[in-house]
């Protein structure tokens, strides 16, 4: 039964942000701020990096790339607007707005889901396969993986847009949180939200289980092939191919798992703000810089690049 077709819909949210912290928002914003700028600065550069520098051109690379553009995209889904509201009174949102904001943080999110399996399965090619690899990853197949990535993720974002679109809202229309997130979109809702909290749950399977069900087998089969390897630094060089990898995918789904599947209650609102802030800002930031300060092939590219613009300047 719809509890609110009688009432009025609520046409703005306020959201709270970090306004339950009032002592150390000025240190909050500070650490938000350069976090944001680096994690544009550091993505874009290697985005750049790699697109530029042909001895960067092979699959793995590749797929590092698009998860860099792609790490731009989410955490810009969610910080500038989290950054203009610190000092805001009325932190306001408009009902699209917030349905859209949610519709690109949640499309990007399952797609870099699919986009980790992706780069899962280039890395069990690349071991298991090494002869082989140019010939399993080859560029046709790395871009179809991209780009079903992406449509694959906001396939699954538009379903739960269509959703959340036909709850109604008729107060409260406080969000205890710093952006337009489902569950607490949901917890607001006064219709029946049976449906849409099925459809979550159905593509949360879809994707995070399966998802992180291809990172397991394919790390599996890696681990069992490195076994075999007979020298030590034959088994280190194939380790240190695939740990970075395997840093962002734990960051990645732990981080989202912790949020998720805690219970919303009044006490760990605070917590799970806090711990948002992890796979929506953090892990954005931190990605790059795992993919770039142990990679000699990343750091001699630099260091090509910091040549040709010295040879330049002369």
């Amino acid at each position: 039964m719809n509890k609110g077709r009688n009432n009025t819909q609520v046409a703005t949210f306020i959201l709270l942000g970090f306004s339950d912290f009032p002592r150390i928002i000025v240190i909050l914003f500070s650490i938000f701020l350069i976090i944001y700028v680096f994690t544009v600065f550091w993505n874009m550069g290697l985005f750049t990096l790699i697109k530029m520098d042909s001895y960067l051109h092979t699959p793995m690379y590749f797929f590092i790339n698009k998860l860099a553009f792609l790490d731009f995209c989410y955490v810009s889904s969610t910080a500038p607007k989290m950054l203009s509201d610190f000092f805001k009174k009325q932190k306001s949102i408009s009902f699209m707005g917030c349905a859209m904001q949610y519709f690109f943080f949640s499309g990007l999110a399952l797609t870099e889901c699919c986009l980790l399996a992706a780069m899962a399965y280039d890395r069990y090619a690349a071991i298991c396969n090494p002869l082989l690899y140019t010939a399993i990853m080859s560029p046709t197949l790395c871009v179809k993986m991209t780009v079903g990535s992406c449509i694959t993720g906001f396939c699954g974002a538009f379903i739960q847009l269509c959703g959340l679109l036909q709850l109604d809202f008729c107060g409260p229309n406080i969000i205890n949180h710093f952006f337009c997130d489902l569950p607490q979109l949901i917890i607001l809702s006064c219709s029946d939200s049976f449906f849409l909290q099925v459809i979550t749950s159905v593509l949360t399977v879809i994707f995070g289980l399966m998802s992180v069900l291809v990172i397991m087998i394919s790390y599996g089969y890696i681990v069992g092939t490195i076994l075999k390897i007979t020298s030590a630094e034959g088994r280190s060089k194939a380790f240190n191919t695939c740990a970075s990898h395997l840093t962002a995918v734990i960051l990645f789904f732990g981080s989202g798992t912790f949020v998720y599947l805690c219970p919303n209650s009044d006490d760990s609102l605070s917590q799970n703000k806090l711990a948002s802030i992890v796979y929506t800002v953090v892990i954005p930031m931190l990605n790059p810089l795992i993919y770039s300060l142990r990679n000699k092939e990343i750091k001699d590219a630099l260091i090509r690049w910091k040549r040709r613009i010295f040879s330049c300047s002369d």
